[in-house]
């Protein structure tokens, strides 16, 4: 905190400006701060503070030229550039958002921890304005749902068998890491294509932490007063009574590997499957799609030649994704166990 106080005073001329420019950092921080000690005990990894003036410079005053990812409903991601270290990826919350505050801030407690090679790394943040921004690593690519079924899709290389199995295991990987990296494990509470951003053509990293939550010291679950996030992927249990926990994460990874699988979007398969819009009736989506075989997988991956023993990965890979898809928590697998069956798939695909 004092390092940004020191800023203030070194750069700022006008003292009414200043003033406010204090207020407004000191209150951010303070907010900051005290959700930090109240999710890891103050422990973090060091990220760096940003002006104002130092992320209007990189991204051309937030000229609509340079952003890459416009999330309607939750915030803009813009490429930018500093001197100093090169490349960057700016995220801007929305202030029209509900809870976009909270969001943000959550975001940032949580991105601050993260030291995992499929998580996008948290440079810094910029607490001088009413709704800080997030400075993150660069990865401008597209999101995997643009890879899929986005309006982006026409444009990109297509993603092979191999390659899905490399997103699956690489998101799988990192939402492990929030059950075992932690003393407390954390809930990502939002896995969705648009959630996992291209660093390179093929190299997939998690991101966006405003909904994750730690679960507390001798506690087995967390209740939410109402249910937030993207519906289509959420757990039965979590939409019905509110609970979540780690298996939470595990049924909404299963609905990405069926996404992964066909190249549709989770409401697209449930109309195919039940004839309405009912987006929750996994047990008919499952039957719809064993019963219908390669005709509901992506006809890149049917054409798809080059996956060693490809048949009986696909099979494995239903298998697994319709076990992360049990509708009691119980007989879901860990992510953990996921993450291991994916890197093996993997492994004797390439």
């Amino acid at each position: 905190m004092s390092c940004w106080l020191r800023k203030f005073k070194k750069s700022s001329s006008d003292r009414k400006e200043e003033e406010t420019v204090c207020t407004t950092t000191l209150r951010n921080g303070q907010i900051f701060l005290e959700k930090l000690i109240a999710s890891f005990d103050g422990k973090r990894n060091p990220i760096r503070s940003f002006s104002s003036e130092d992320l209007k410079t990189a991204i051309n005053n937030y000229s609509m030229r340079n952003i890459t990812i416009d999330e309607i409903e939750g915030y803009i991601l813009y490429m930018g550039f500093l001197r100093d270290r090169g490349p960057i990826l700016v995220m801007k919350y929305r202030k029209s958002v509900r809870y976009a505050s909270e969001r943000c801030f959550n975001n940032i407690v949580f991105a601050s921890q993260m030291n995992h090679k499929s998580i996008l790394k948290l440079i810094g943040c910029c607490l001088e304005a009413e709704m800080p921004a997030l400075v993150y690593e660069p990865a401008g690519y597209c999101t995997l749902a643009d890879r899929l079924y986005g309006p982006l899709q026409t444009h990109l290389e297509p993603l092979l068998l191999t390659h899905r199995l490399k997103v699956a295991m690489e998101t799988a990987n990192a939402v492990a890491y929030l059950r075992f990296g932690f003393p407390q494990p954390v809930v990502f509470r939002n896995i969705e294509p648009w959630n996992i951003l291209f660093q390179e053509e093929y190299a997939a990293k998690l991101f966006d932490f405003s909904l994750s939550k730690s679960i507390p010291e001798g506690k087995t679950h967390i209740k939410a007063s109402t249910a937030i996030g993207s519906l289509e992927f959420a757990a039965p249990e979590y939409l019905t009574t509110g609970y979540y926990n780690e298996k939470t994460d595990v049924y909404s990874f299963g609905k990405l590997l069926l996404v992964l699988l066909t190249g549709r979007t989770i409401g697209h398969l449930s109309r195919l499957a039940t004839g309405g819009s009912n987006f929750f009736i996994t047990d008919r989506v499952e039957k719809f799609i064993r019963s219908n075989g390669y005709m509901n997988i992506d006809p890149v991956i049917v054409g798809d030649r080059s996956c060693f023993r490809k048949e009986e990965k696909l099979q494995a890979y239903v298998e697994l994704a319709f076990k992360c898809l049990s509708h009691s928590a119980e007989d879901r697998p860990t992510m953990i166990d996921v993450a291991k069956k994916l890197r093996q798939m993997y492994r004797t695909s390439v």
